[in-house]
Order: structure tokens, then sequence, then C-alpha cells
């Protein structure tokens, strides 16, 4: 997604007082691909665009920086942050498009970088954005979303192209737990996949998790309204159903009978809901919220529940009156 962002910034125009975007990456062999041919084996098919730089150093990437983009997954924000946080210029802004909570602090990301970094403005730029299709120029919608108004302004007008268009907002952290909760239903919506369950349960799952996802923003302060918009129930839709999210194809790997461990070991990607399912079942037990199809994800990932039995404790839970939130 961080190449995503800089293609995008490209596209619009928006390059630095040097006329290039700079993009940091931890892997030489990567970045020197990407200087060379601008092509990467992340996204088959994309050509990098004109007015971007790659680099491992982060001296060189940040110097004279006016925004920095956080794309990175989030259990490693905050080392990778430690370490560059040196060379972050104290006059920049922070993005973040990455979607997770951190499992030992419980803290989103603008959480993590306000601290590593200090104060300054932060925002997150979140909604349904397969990043095939975004490269592929597929129209799409996003929601930046920022306590500071100019900031999710300036964030809405930055990486505006004619095939993405972005609202705002000022409900970071419902954008951020949507954007978070939202992988860990994604994987229950690839085990509904791989077990064969069908479209009904599919469409159930989403629209339960859907509810789950309010239940908890809304008990730890952000607005409802957030979570029926593109961070929630958009990202959602997307990310539950796209046979390219990450999310839904462990969840189908798991369903079809592979181990957690296998999987991960076999693809080359994080997948974030893993280890958000975590950090979600600690949020549901501090804010005293009942999250059923979150709790059974992190029994099948880490308790050794198998998705069979997950589906038939969820389906035989006690009867009562359909609410959201």
């Amino acid at each position: 997604m961080g190449l995503i962002c800089a293609a995008l910034l490209a596209d619009a125009g928006m390059t630095g007082p040097d006329g290039s975007i700079h993009v940091w990456g931890r892997d030489s062999a990567s970045t020197a691909r990407l200087t060379e041919s601008g092509t990467t084996a992340r996204l088959p098919g994309w050509d990098s665009p004109k007015g971007i730089m790659y680099s491992n150093d982060a001296r060189e990437v940040l110097d004279g920086a006016e925004m920095v983009v956080i794309a990175i997954p989030t259990q490693f924000v905050r080392g990778v942050l430690g370490t560059m946080s040196p060379h972050v210029p104290g006059s920049a802004s922070v993005v973040s498009v990455s979607k997770g909570i951190e499992i030992g602090t419980l803290e989103r990301v603008t959480e993590i970088a306000t601290g590593v970094l200090g104060a300054r403005p932060v925002g997150t730029l979140s909604g349904p954005t397969i990043a095939t299709e975004v490269a592929a120029h597929k129209p799409a919608l996003m929601v930046a979303a920022s306590a500071d108004d100019s900031l999710a302004t300036s964030i809405q007008k930055l990486f505006t192209t004619d095939y993405l268009r972005i609202y705002t907002s000022s409900d970071v952290l419902g954008v951020e737990i949507a954007g978070a909760v939202k992988n860990v239903i994604a994987i229950a919506a690839g085990i509904i996949d791989g077990i064969g369950a069908g479209a009904n349960a599919k469409s159930a799952l989403l629209s339960r998790g859907l509810a789950e996802l309010v239940r908890l923003g809304v008990a730890m302060g952000a607005e409802q309204e957030t979570f029926f918009g593109l961070a929630g129930v958009g990202d959602l839709a997307t990310t539950c159903f796209s046979p390219e999210g990450r999310n839904r194809s462990c969840g189908e790997a798991l369903g079809n009978g592979e181990t957690l461990d296998a999987y991960l070991a076999r693809i080359d990607s994080v997948v974030e809901g893993v280890a958000t399912a975590k950090s979600v079942a600690r949020l549901a037990e501090k804010y005293g919220v009942e999250m059923p199809i979150a709790g059974a994800v992190h029994a099948i990932l880490y308790e050794g529940l198998s998705p069979v039995d997950a589906i038939a404790m969820l389906m035989s839970r006690e009867l009562k009156d359909e609410k959201v939130g």
C-alpha cells in the first residue's frame, strides 16, 4: 500500500520540494529492483510512475519531508519509527494507512506515531482499496480522518486523482478501529469460504461482524456513523469478498484444513488480522463488549478450536433481538 500511496501522489502531481516522492523500504533487493526497472513482485504488471525515489536510507528519504505516510504492518510500526525518529522533521505531519492494533499496548497506529515522534498533526487514510485495483486505476473511494481539520483536507487534496475520491472525517478512532477489526472478521469470512458454508452464511457473517465493529467502536468513544461509511461497512465488504484480501485468504486456508503456521510460512506478506485478533480480544474484555465472531476467530487461531466447531458454537448461541451496536 505504500507503493500505491506514492503512485497516487505522483499521479496527482504532488511531489516534494526536490520534485520527488521518497519511499523507504527495508529490503535492499526490492528497492534496487524498483529503482532499476520500476517493477515489484508484490504488484504484478504495475510500473512505478516517474517522480518516485526508492531508498533504504532513512536519512535520505526523510530529509525535508513535509508528510510521512506509514504503510508498515502495525506490529512493526513502533520499531521502525523509533529507528527513523532522529530523521523525521519536527514540522512533518504523519498519515497512517496501516490497519491494526498493537498487541502489547492496544494502541492504534496514530497513537504509536505520536508517542514515538512527539506531538504533531496525525491522521489516517482508509477505505475499501484492494491494492491491485487501485494500481490499475479502477475507481475507488477512501476517507481521510484527523482531529486536525486542515490535515484531513490536505490529505484529501493530495491523494485525490481522477480514479480516487476522498472524503474527510474527524473520527480518527472510529476509522482506525474499523480498519483493524474488519481484518479479524475477514478471517472468519475466509473460513466460511474454505468450508463451503455458502453465501447466506457469509452475508450473515458480514452483517453481524459489522455489529461487532460498531459495538466496540462506540464503547471506545467512536462515532457510530463512521462504521456505516467507507472505513466500516465499505472496507469490511471488500475485505470479506475480494479473492485478493490477505485476511480472507488466510481464513480460507484455515477452513480448508491448513494450519496457521503452515499458511504464514508459505506467503510473502503479513496478515494483519492474525495479530489484531489478540488485540481485539483484549479490547473486548477491557470494554465489556460482546464480540462472538471475533472471539471465535481468536479461538481458532490461538486455542485450537476447529472452524466447524466454531460455527456450531456461534449458531447455538442464545436467541435474541437483532441489534447493531
